[in-house]
């Protein structure tokens, strides 16, 4: 019996509440769980200098946590001057996911910035981030398309991600921090509508894990993304 109570393949209750930035150019707050985070997506009309005369655009992302997102406070990481490991390496993930369903040149040289805020965690915040940013992102690009600065939606596809893993030697479906906490082995999975792999992040924490487990973790995020997919468009209406 996992600790929620939940089938070994249920997600968690999942809800994408659009809007909920009043000025933002797109926004989402996804809850999956107790899972919180809110999504932004804010236009500039400018992409950075490396990318200056392509004719490209740029998607990039930022990821935080409020300070009591998590059981105690963390410290605001704006206090300590610096951003630690893990928080630049899921605002990469974040980016380099939603790039993979994006049509560059379409955008023209403009800038979108998808800003993932952790409200509270209880496990899979990346995930979240990443299948609450791209609501945010379409809404973005539809407000752009309807201002004639965009002359089609740069959309190539549909982006989601969902948390893996085996606990007590089951493969279950979207980790609550605790099973992830207590997992022998965890994955994040970042798919694509049409079957595409963007990323997978897979960990063994207290032993390895063979390639028929894997296959079992793939299956379930499959699983799992597909009911995302249908969470996100729901959302976009």
């Amino acid at each position: 019996m996992r600790p929620s109570g939940r089938e070994f393949n249920a997600l968690r209750q999942v809800s994408i509440e659009t809007g909920f930035s009043h000025h933002a150019e797109g926004s989402a707050l996804i809850r999956m769980g107790r899972t919180e985070v809110l999504c932004t997506a804010s236009v500039e009309g400018r992409v950075p200098p490396f990318m200056r005369g392509q004719g490209e655009g740029w998607v990039t992302a930022e990821y935080g946590m409020l300070p009591r997102a998590t059981h105690t406070r963390g410290e605001r990481e704006a206090a300590r001057g610096k951003q630690s490991g893990r928080t630049q390496e899921i605002q990469r993930l974040i980016g380099r996911s939603l790039r993979a369903v994006i049509d560059r040149k379409a955008m023209g040289e403009i800038t979108v910035t998808l800003d993932c805020d952790v409200l509270n965690a209880d496990g899979g915040t990346r995930c979240a981030a990443i299948s609450g940013a791209y609501v945010a992102m379409v809404l973005a690009f539809r407000q752009l398309k309807a201002k004639n600065v965009i002359k089609s939606m740069p959309m190539l596809g549909q982006v989601a991600a969902v948390s893996c893993g085996i606990y007590q030697g089951n493969p279950v479906l979207d980790l609550d921090y605790a099973e992830d906490s207590a997992a022998d082995a965890d994955a994040n999975f970042i798919l694509t509508a049409a079957g595409g792999i963007v990323e997978i992040q897979a960990t063994a924490e207290k032993s390895s894990f063979d390639e028929a487990a894997f296959n079992k973790l793939l299956g379930l995020a499959r699983q799992g993304t597909a009911e995302l997919f249908k969470a996100q468009k729901t959302a976009l209406g």
